[in-house]
């Protein structure tokens, strides 16, 4: 990456909603929308309510499909000149190993994202990532199917992050994106119902920094892969915090939907921070963290 600054999946379409506000070629990486294999209405509306310090979101993972986003959104895509982060979500393993085979077959595409962490599809059963065998079966499985880099995106709905992250690193992850969201809910006292059509949502924002934090912090200590740090980044101070956790790289997601110019900010502003502290590679800055 030419700068640890991505903008998070869900958040930014597929880059051409935001070409008029930003110089995109100026990202690090950008993160697709997560696709799956055949169209997705996604979720009952309302979909996103405001909440303090953050946003809840149930959008469903909407999208058009794995067909339109190769044949209609990668054309775009591949001309920016920014490494291409494609992040896939299913129902099934084998849905999973059939985009990656698809996509490791894309031209443009650098990497994938495995988002077995989102918290507003309806499931019968946990979340993958809630589980680390089944973390791991799913991770193996796309690894025997691609090339590609795999990203893993864990969730922080779990009682030990660490033992999941290992699980996908065991398993032939190149890298993990922590955190995704929080699931949570708003409820509208007047009207007695919940706020979201899905009833739950997934909380984003200022509001869950301290605990994704932490989450970087602790995987930190216990993989080799690099970390992707996500959760309530809204300026390049948070993301200085998280460089400093662990992290080799930032995402920003809600910070978008608030200023769509918050990424080249960010990279403006860490920038200034290593001139300003004489630091003249970022890499002595990931993970050094003073504790005693």
């Amino acid at each position: 990456l030419k700068n640890p600054v991505l903008v998070a999946s869900g958040t930014f379409g597929y880059a051409q909603e935001f070409q008029r506000f930003i110089p995109l070629k100026q990202l690090g990486a950008l993160v697709t929308k997560t696709i799956t294999k055949k169209p997705r209405h996604g979720n009952p509306p309302p979909r996103i309510v405001e909440t303090a310090s953050g946003m809840l979101n149930a959008i469903g993972l909407q999208n058009e499909g794995i067909e339109d986003f190769v044949h209609e959104k990668m054309p775009f895509l591949r001309k920016l000149g920014v490494p291409i982060i494609v992040s896939i979500g299913g129902e099934t393993v084998e849905e999973y190993v059939a985009l990656a085979q698809a996509l490791g077959k894309t031209r443009g595409v650098d990497a994938l994202e495995l988002n077995i962490s989102c918290p507003n599809i309806e499931r019968s059963k946990r979340l993958v990532s809630q589980d680390p065998d089944a973390t791991a079966h799913l991770v193996r499985a796309v690894r025997r199917a691609t090339a590609k880099t795999i990203i893993t995106k864990l969730s922080p709905n779990v009682g030990d992050i660490v033992s999941i992250a290992c699980a996908a690193q065991d398993a032939g992850s190149d890298a993990l994106c922590l955190v995704n969201t929080f699931l949570g809910m708003s409820v509208d006292i007047v009207a007695k119902k919940p706020r979201l059509g899905n009833i739950t949502g997934g909380l984003s924002g200022p509001a869950i920094k301290p605990i994704a934090l932490r989450m970087v912090w602790e995987v930190a200590q216990a993989v080799r892969i690099p970390i992707i740090g996500a959760g309530g980044i809204m300026n390049a101070e948070d993301a200085i915090e998280f460089l400093i956790c662990g992290a080799c790289a930032v995402c920003l997601g809600t910070a978008n939907f608030v200023d769509p110019s918050a990424s080249i900010k960010t990279i403006r502003g860490i920038a200034e921070y290593l001139k300003k502290n004489k630091i003249s590679n970022i890499h002595t800055l990931i993970g050094s963290l003073q504790t005693s």
